[in-house]
Parts: structure tokens; sequence; C-alpha cells
């Protein structure tokens, strides 16, 4: 069973809604991006109802085994260069891949869930530039890619389409959710080519390789300690989420909810589809009835507007974890609050290229490619700030695109080739 995948009896809540049905991505403008969600996954929107509590929940999603894993793995010893993270693994069980050993250029069949948030936008930029420079060495010839725009039925669809045109040497699937693309992504592997899944898992085994970052239990332990570090037993926090029934955002909820409850942190969690206009009248709202000491969020986009709601009110800054994503790190920055940045790290976009360069060259792979997924504190802020001046409110600090033919000038202009 892959790592992440969704519990077979929960159903998967799909943002469908958000995007029509075309399946095929090919030149796209990404200059006015939707509102939107980290880690890739689609946003739903609030509704009237976006200021009610969150329904409880988190139990069918906690996992001990899993939670102890991604909590050791938090502090594990990565194989491979610490300049170029998106190549790290932890070490553990590998993949033979002499079958698929290859000559010349390879066709590589990518299905995307989407593009339809900024997380997304910037891996997708990311990956785009890493192929020009297996393009370039001769590795891969073309990568035709699909775009499931946040759609289960589009992406299985895309997915058949691939297999049945019969041209792919390899394929990439970042899965839209997790049951339901488990038999598709099957059939892609009873093709007899690689399959590399990555960001999201599936419920089977079948693939070359699966990447990911260590995974929403680590993000959850990350941010709900860092509150709980700098608060006191009895305070309180808001906990802003995104939308329901996606597994790594459940996980990261799961997680912090545990260590709130173990340490007399009083948490009350909202769903908030990434409005910002929800999301401040949230905050408001519960300034209105008292003291918020801390902010915990499960993806850090609109973690601007929570901020300016304690402006709004006059009230103090809270304690609070927001993401990498830049706009959060300069209101960070601008602010002096006490804060952290969770990361899923976005540079992940470039591994599943890299692997099936090693696969198609006949080299062992790791089974379970986990890459490293750290937090950016207080003393590296500056550190990313500089490193990315110049790039847009919805760029991701940790990209990893530095070395790539195209820095900075494609992820400034937020435009495809």
């Amino acid at each position: 069973m892959m790592r992440r995948s969704i519990q077979s009896q929960v159903t998967v809540v799909a943002a469908a809604a958000l995007l029509g049905l075309t399946a095929c991505t090919t030149d796209q403008s990404i200059e006015n991006p939707p509102a939107a969600t980290e880690g890739g996954e689609a946003t739903a929107p609030a509704g009237d109802g976006g200021a009610t509590p969150a329904p409880e929940g988190g139990d069918e999603w906690f996992d001990q085994a899993e939670y102890d894993q991604q909590l050791e793995q938090r502090s594990a010893s990565f194989e491979g260069d610490p300049e170029q993270p998106w190549t790290q693994y932890i070490a553990g069980e590998t993949t033979a891949t002499g079958q698929f050993a290859a000559d010349g250029p390879q066709k590589v069949c990518f299905s995307n869930a989407s593009i339809s948030n900024p997380w997304r936008q910037t891996g997708w930029i990311t990956m785009n530039e890493q192929l020009k420079v297996l393009q370039d060495s001769g590795v891969i010839s073309e990568m035709e890619t699909r775009d499931a725009q946040d759609d289960d039925n589009t992406q299985i669809a895309d997915i058949d389409y691939f297999i049945a045109e019969g041209e792919c040497d390899g394929f990439i699937i970042s899965p839209n959710s997790t049951a339901a693309l488990t038999p598709a992504v099957e059939r892609a592997c009873e093709t007899g080519k690689p399959v590399v899944v990555f960001d999201r898992g599936v419920e089977t085994d079948c693939a070359t390789t699966f990447i990911h970052p260590i995974g929403g239990f680590a993000w959850g332990i990350d941010s709900a300690n860092f509150l709980v570090d700098n608060l006191q037993e009895g305070d309180k926090v808001v906990a802003l989420r995104i939308l329901p029934g996606v597994d790594v955002l459940e996980q990261r909820w799961a997680a912090a909810e545990k260590i709130f409850e173990e340490n007399g942190i009083e948490a009350t969690d909202y769903f908030t589809g990434a409005d910002p206009t929800e999301i401040k009248k949230i905050i408001s709202d519960e300034l209105a009835t008292g003291d918020v000491q801390g902010v915990w969020m499960d993806a850090g986009d609109g973690a601007v507007a929570a901020i300016e709601a304690f402006e709004d009110a006059g009230a103090d800054y809270p304690v609070m974890t927001g993401e990498d994503e830049m706009s959060f790190l300069r209101k960070w920055e601008d602010t002096g609050l006490t804060g952290i940045a969770p990361v899923y790290s976005n540079f992940q976009w470039r591994t599943p290229l890299l692997a099936l360069e090693q696969i198609f060259a006949g080299e062992e792979v790791p089974a379970e490619w986990v890459l490293p997924q750290e937090p950016i504190t207080e003393d590296q802020r500056a550190g990313y700030l500089a490193d990315n001046e110049g790039m847009p409110d919805g760029h991701y600090a940790k990209f990893g695109g530095e070395d790539l033919p195209g820095y900075p000038d494609v992820w400034q202009d937020r435009v495809i080739p």
C-alpha cells in the first residue's frame, strides 16, 4: 500500500465544481491564478457555512503508525546531495529498473491533477524547465501532458487515453484523489511501462516509484509544536483549514489536533475554502468573543488575510503558522510576528523527470522516494526573502529551480512557455 493513501471508507471531497472538464494542457498563461491551496489541493468555495466550526472527525484520519513514522523521518538522514534536495531520499527498499533501460530520447506522458493553484503552478513551471534540460541531454523527446482540472473522472479518462494511444515510454501521474485514481494507475502499470506517481498517493504499490515529501503528519507536528512552544496552556488557537476529505490536509490537522489536546491548547477549526473574505470574517468573529493567541493553517495562502483581520481589529498579532509562499514570508517580515513557515516541498516537481532519467538508464530507484520537508524558521526567513527577491506573492520559496535555464524570468512572469 502506498504511503499517505486515503482510508477506503472515506469519500474524497473533490473540488470539481471549480473548473471545467477540458483535459489537455498545452501553452497556458497563469498570470491570474485562481484562489488556491498549497500541496496541490484544489480549492473549495466556503459558502454560507464557512464561519461554522468544522465538524469533528479527525480521529478517522489519524494513523498512529504513520504518525510515528513521519515523526521519526523529520530527523532522518537523507541520501544524496543536500544542495540538490529534489534528488535526496531516505534509504529503503529500491526498485530494479533494468527492464526499462532504453536507448535514445523517450516520450513521457504526464497526467496532472491540475495547475489550479499557485503551489501547483510554481511546480509546473519548474517541471517544464527541468524537462528542457533532459530534452537537451537527449533523455526525453517530449512530455505530452493532460490536465484534469481537479476532476477525478477527467483524469481517469486522461490516463486511459494515454494507454489507448500506446505511444508513452513512461508515465508520470499526480493523482487528483487517492482511491478514485487507483484503478487507472494500475491500468498504466499493466502496460509494462514505468509509472512514476508523485505528490499524492494511490492505494496500490504497482508504480515504479512513489515520490513525495515526508507528509501531512510531519507538517502538523512541526506547526502544532511551534504553537505549543510559544503559547501557554489554555490559550486559544483558531485553525484555518482549506477543505475536508483530502488525505494530506486531513493528516495535517489530525496531527495538530492531537498535539493541541495533549498540551491544553483550546483549538477551534474552520473550513475556509481559502477565501480571504471568509478568513477575515472567521478571525473577526473569534476576536469579538475574546482573545486569540494563535493561528494554525493547513496551507499558507490566506495567511495574509488572517493577519490583516488582527490589524483591522487592533488586536495583538498571534503566534502564526503559514507556509513558504512569498506573500506570507513578506507579511511575516513586515509585522515581526512570531511565526513559522511549514513546507510541502515544491521542488518535488523536478524529481519525477529525474527519476525517469534513472529508470531509462536501468538504474535502481527508491520504491518510495521520500524527499526532505523542512519548515522555514525566523532565522532563515531573510535568506529566503533575499533569494526570491522579485518573485510574485504566489511563488514558493523552496521551489528549487535556481539552477534551471529560465531562472528567474519564467517564475517571475508566471507564464508557461
